[in-house]
């Protein structure tokens, strides 16, 4: 009778320790997750920037011109420089002289708005990414300076009165993500431009699960729509933005041998056009040339897709599905221009 006595005791001690160090832990752990500072919004994609060989640089230069108006003066010479060309008053694409030897990913970054660039900076860094403040290869306007908050705290004891204009991280895969201040857009004519809005972009995916942790946990992106060559399969995985309607495609399956054919295919950007044969017509018109009809994708979406001079995918797609997409359902509100 004893022991079982002290047997039990000694379990209601057990249990009573137990009890008490989970109450304990809770406050300390809702403390913890509370002192992190909050996640600025995050509105969409800001640029894309695109590796270019040298020795092709004025046919990558020929190539985005039909589509979008140039924004500077090309200077392809010693140190690698960038040439900007616009889609619209708010986005962009570069284009910069590509190491050698040449990537699989041409996709060197992609860059986000966000409405408080000084506030990211602290999110990413109090959450342990390493935050990197890249060389631009162009002066950098002054208009953006005028809508770039002061650096109050880049980290723990170091304090900067400099504007954080655009700073880098790496996702788990090492895709380069950019972020950049969000500021009102200049008031320019746009009526008659082939490309209207860059709606999403996308690369090769070996591990979702490792992204998902980056992009679904830490930045809040969501799921907007998956689907696949064949029904029931996923080979596509497209995470909007948590503040907007742009998104980062997964392009899963890759083969790990894959080619820079198949791989300037999956590592591409997507242009939204209002009419798919209006833009058809106009690239067509513009002198570029057109390898693939439009086609209505496993999305729903009208899509046409033109190839760069380095075979990077770049496919214009209506804003609006027009049938009903394969394999899963739209969850976020569609792209507009």
């Amino acid at each position: 009778m004893t022991t079982k006595r002290t047997l039990r005791a000694l379990q209601f001690s057990l249990l009573l320790l137990f009890l008490c160090a989970l109450c304990a832990s809770s406050p300390l752990s809702s403390a913890q997750d509370s002192s992190l500072p909050k996640r600025p919004k995050i509105l969409g994609i800001a640029s894309v920037r695109i590796l270019v060989p040298v020795d092709r640089a004025s046919d990558s230069r020929d190539f985005y011109s039909r589509l979008f108006p140039l924004d500077h003066p090309c200077i392809w010479c010693g140190e690698p420089r960038r040439i900007t060309f616009s889609i619209n008053e708010s986005q962009f694409i570069e284009l910069t002289q590509s190491p050698l030897p040449l990537p699989s990913n041409l996709i060197a970054e992609i860059t986000l708005s966000t409405d408080d660039l000084p506030a990211m900076r602290r999110f990413l860094v109090a959450h342990s990414i390493p935050v990197e403040k890249p060389v631009l290869g162009l002066e950098v306007d002054p208009a953006l300076l005028a809508y770039a908050p002061t650096t109050e705290k880049l980290q723990s004891g170091q304090t900067s009165t400099e504007p954080d204009v655009h700073i880098q991280v790496s996702d788990p895969e090492g895709h380069r993500i950019g972020f950049v201040q969000s500021y009102p857009p200049a008031q320019t004519e746009s009526s008659g431009r082939l490309a209207k809005r860059l709606i999403h972009a996308g690369f090769a995916v070996k591990d979702r699960e490792a992204e998902d942790k980056f992009y679904k946990d830490l930045l809040g992106f969501r799921l907007y729509w998956h689907g696949g060559m064949n029904d029931g399969e996923t080979d596509w995985m497209d995470m909007q933005v948590p503040d907007g309607t742009d998104w980062i495609e997964y392009m899963l399956n890759v083969p790990q041998n894959a080619g820079k054919k198949v791989l300037g295919v999956m590592n591409h950007i997507a242009i939204g056009v209002y009419d798919i044969e209006a833009a058809n017509f106009g690239a067509k018109k513009s002198g570029m040339a057109v390898r693939e009809e439009p086609q209505i994708g496993r999305d729903g979406k009208w899509q046409l897709n033109l190839y760069d001079p380095d075979g990077t995918r770049v496919e214009l797609m209506e804003f609006t599905p027009v049938e009903k997409p394969c394999c899963s359902e739209y969850t976020g509100p569609h792209p507009k221009p």
